[in-house]
């Protein structure tokens, strides 16, 4: 059975709990960007969506991506205090460290902010690669791998979103989803990742028995 000595997390919808604050924002970011605003009966619709077919539906002009991202980062640092990590997160971070999996985090949110999210766990990571673009992450996870000095076979990404299964994938590394993200669990079953958590504690119990027996 094959053992993981690199876990790449995602943060937003992985680690912390953003996407409540997602929805409360969403809307007054369209009206500030001018692209289309999210009806409350078309959530669980683009919950199944892709990140471009996401972008396609809402109508938002690719060239305003970067300016939205820079605004959506200043946004979630004024709001850190009203977004949590998932119950369990420093006790499956700690038990991965201690069991010799290093830690990175690949995010579209900057460092600051992502370092804020994490409190205490923050010094649990080894690698940092933030403020990624939408489409950008098979780049830093590249970069990631290569700073680490890991194999790729010996790499996983644990994300909550349909384009993290596709970085994974472009990249040659194992990939793992969560269900309690921004993107629907069928959604992300439809792909077949390599493994799939329902539960916070499923991650540090997969990876480290994959580990010790491997």
């Amino acid at each position: 059975m094959k053992s993981y000595a690199l876990a790449i997390f995602d943060l937003d919808g992985t680690l912390a709990d953003s996407f409540p604050w997602f929805l409360r924002t969403i809307n007054d970011v369209a009206d500030r960007f001018g692209f289309r605003r999210v009806a409350d009966d078309e959530i669980e619709e683009l919950r199944h969506a892709s990140s471009r077919e996401i972008l396609s539906r809402l109508e938002v002009p690719l060239w305003k991506l970067p300016a939205i991202a820079r605004h959506a980062r200043r946004l979630k640092a004024e709001a850190a205090a009203e977004i949590p990590l998932f119950a369990g997160v420093e006790a499956m971070l700690r038990t991965l460290a201690e069991n010799g999996v290093q830690l990175a985090l690949v995010t579209s949110d900057n460092e600051a902010n992502a370092r804020e999210k994490l409190g205490d766990a923050a010094a649990l990571f080894s690698h940092f690669d933030c403020a990624a673009s939408l489409f950008g992450k098979p780049a830093k996870f590249r970069r990631v791998v290569r700073r680490a000095g890991i194999v790729l076979d010996k790499v996983i990404s644990i994300g909550d979103e349909v384009r993290d299964i596709e970085a994974a994938r472009a990249v040659g590394i194992a990939c793992g989803a969560v269900c309690w993200g921004y993107a629907a669990p069928a959604a992300l079953r439809a792909l077949g990742p390599d493994h799939v958590f329902e539960r916070m504690d499923e991650i540090a119990d997969v990876l480290c028995r994959i580990r010790r027996v491997g």
